[in-house]
Formats: C-alpha cells, sequence, structure tokens
C-alpha cells in the first residue's frame, strides 16, 4: 500500500467514525423514535459505508470482495429495516412529534380528508 493510499483509508475511517458518531448524537438527542430511527439508518449507513471503503482500500483490494458485498447486504436490508420498523411503530399507535405538515399518513388512512 502506498502513501496516498493510507492517507485516503484513515480520511474514510475518520469520516466514518465522524458520521457514525453524528448518528448517535441523533439518537439520543433528537425528539421522538420516527427521527431518531432515521438519524440511527441514514447515518450509521453512511458511516459504515465509508468505514468498509477504508478497509477494501486498506488492504490493497484483497478484502475488496468481502467489503463490497457487505456493502451491498447494509444499503439492500437498512432501509428496509427503518421502513418495517416505522410502519410497525406507526400501526402501533406510537405518533411522531408533528410539525407544521401534519400526519399525511393519516390523513391518506382516513381517505384524504
Amino acid at each position: 500500500m502506498n502513501e496516498i493510499q493510507a492517507w485516503l483509508a484513515s480520511l474514510l475511517v475518520l469520516s466514518g467514525a465522524l458520521i457514525s458518531l453524528l448518528g448517535a448524537i441523533g439518537v439520543l438527542r433528537l425528539p421522538d423514535s420516527y427521527s431518531r430511527m432515521h438519524a440511527a439508518s441514514k447515518a450509521g449507513v453512511l458511516g459504515a459505508v465509508l468505514l468498509l471503503g477504508a478497509v477494501a482500500l486498506a488492504t490493497s483490494g484483497e478484502l475488496a470482495l468481502e467489503a463490497f458485498l457487505g456493502l451491498l447486504i447494509l444499503l439492500a436490508s437498512a432501509p428496509l429495516a427503518a421502513h418495517a420498523i416505522a410502519r410497525a411503530a406507526h400501526r402501533a399507535g406510537i405518533r411522531p412529534t408533528l410539525g407544521r405538515l401534519g400526519d399525511e399518513l393519516e390523513q391518506r388512512n382516513r381517505g384524504g380528508e
């Protein structure tokens, strides 16, 4: 591994760790379960993508296939899981903190009032 690859891999690790930390802070600080789940899923996936890219780069391509497969699984499963959990929470009666626009899903379920 040359020096440029090492610096780039280090930058990717630091970026992934920082974004994951911001997602964890969002989980602690955001007001309701829906926005917390959004922070965890989006920031967690982006942080993991950067870390997997760093692994592929730092190993000079030896683990690139494994990192790519992990990336595909993560990108396929994280949004689906977050959506399923949010939908189950909404059906269980956990209501989001509403802004000016209200709850569009509830309006659709009632018939678009």
